[in-house]
């Protein structure tokens, strides 16, 4: 009774509809009334009346009513609003910021909720208005563009249906710059869009029109002024915009063949010192940085000598005790290093890299101890003297433990048994290549 009062007083066009309007947005805030609402017969096409009314203030106390609505995770409330869907579009060129930002979060909460709007959306034009809006100088008009983008590119149907639309459009040139000014910019707007560069890079295998576009180096040199920046006044929430940054460009990297686009060694040096900045108060960095680390070494020979000439392999390996996560990533970075031949893995048992290896064999992690099995394995294959001084450290009773291990056994009687064998004695060495290959 207290939903149809209050549709009636909206309806009745007295002049305190106003007023009218502004009790029922209250009352919208209620779930249950929500739904109430929407199945009174005449409701929307009420509010849709006054939505598109030539009344400024009228106008935007519908939108206020029609942005609580939206926030609904009952998807019959959001698909009661697709008579709508067309004039917030039409109204994203609106008169006053306020409207403009209530049309674009109320489009994006009903995009997240209904499949049927989303369909709805893109044959009415959603990315062209997107890509026009984005051009905005307004940082609470472009938060508001990253956020409905940012529903979109999330949807399940957004690989076949709104990624290609967008990448057609000039939205991605607009999002890189929007990204890559964030100092000078809104650090909101930044975060927005570095999140829709990562839902696009990760699911999307051809990134052609982004790498075209700079996005290695122009992403590379975000990190590297962000990482000057950080320790003199690192603006708030900056390890939000960090985050998406160092995963679009890990997966760029990881795609496609970029070997030279992003070789800077400076690029190493600024992951470690966002690493140290952030290593205390937002732990889940250290394994964004170390899977971009991880990237930036698998193939390239560059990047690994760099770690080396720069010094950082003593920072790398305090990160082997940080986590379980960063123990698994820092000991892959540490395999693609020795993985490059003799000299790289002397360099790393110059660290005394053998005695920090001992503990991480007991842990009880066997993803964590295969990866240190492998670590091993290429120092004895590269230094034989390695497997000696191993023995001395007592690593033989470490790898006895896992001749029991179903995952590991293999791999650790390999070890055991060059370990054991006297030096000079080849056959060993080429018994364990066949387990590890």
């Amino acid at each position: 009774g207290q939903v149809l009062e209050l549709l009636r007083g909206v309806q009745r066009g007295s002049e305190d509809r106003k007023q009218s309007l502004g009790r029922l947005r209250w009352a919208l805030q209620n779930e249950e009334t929500q739904q109430k609402f929407v199945r009174l017969d005449g409701s929307i096409r009420t509010l849709t009346g006054l939505f598109t009314s030539s009344l400024a203030e009228l106008q935007l106390e519908a939108a206020r009513c029609l942005h609580e609505l939206s926030h609904s995770s009952v998807p019959a409330v959001a698909e009661a609003c697709l008579p709508v869907t067309s004039y917030l579009l039409t109204y994203l060129s609106g008169h006053s910021l306020e409207f403009t930002e209530l049309c674009l979060y109320t489009l994006g909460n009903l995009v997240v909720e209904s499949e049927a709007v989303r369909k709805q959306l893109l044959p009415q034009g959603i990315i062209p208005v997107l890509a026009s809006c984005i051009q905005s100088p307004h940082e609470a008009v472009l938060e508001g563009v990253g956020y409905v983008l940012s529903q979109l590119l999330q949807a399940k149907e957004a690989p076949t249906e709104v990624i290609p639309l967008v990448l057609d459009s000039v939205l991605p040139q607009h999002m890189l710059r929007l990204v890559c000014s964030s100092l000078k910019a809104g650090m909101g707007a930044a975060v927005e869009f570095a999140w829709c560069l990562h839902y696009i890079i990760c699911r999307h295998k051809d990134n052609m029109v982004l790498l075209a576009l700079g996005a290695v180096p122009a992403l590379t040199s975000l990190l590297l002024s962000l990482a000057s920046e950080i320790p003199q006044d690192a603006p708030e929430g900056l390890e939000l915009l960090v985050c998406p940054v160092l995963r679009c460009l890990s997966n760029l990297l990881a795609q496609t063949d970029c070997q030279g686009q992003g070789q800077d060694g400076r690029l190493l040096i600024a992951l470690f010192l966002i690493l140290q900045c952030f290593l205390q108060q937002h732990p889940f960095l250290v394994q964004e940085c170390l899977w971009l680390l991880n990237n930036l070494t698998a193939d390239d020979p560059f990047f690994c000598s760099a770690l080396l000439s720069l010094d950082l392999l003593p920072a790398l390996l305090q990160l082997l005790t940080c986590s379980q996560m960063a123990t698994v990533l820092a000991l892959t970075v540490l395999c693609n290093i020795a993985e490059k031949g003799p000299f790289q893995c002397q360099r790393l048992l110059q660290q005394p890299l053998l005695p920090q290896l001992l503990p991480l064999l007991a842990l009880p992690d066997p993803e964590a101890v295969g990866q240190c099995l492998e670590l091993l394995h290429l120092l004895f294959l590269h230094c034989p003297e390695a497997a000696a001084d191993f023995t001395r450290h007592g690593g033989h009773q470490a790898l006895e433990q896992h001749q029991s291990t179903p995952e590991l056994q293999e791999r650790a009687q390999a070890l055991l048994d060059l370990v054991r064998q006297p030096p000079g004695a080849p056959s060993a060495c080429q018994a364990t290549l066949a387990v590890f290959s």
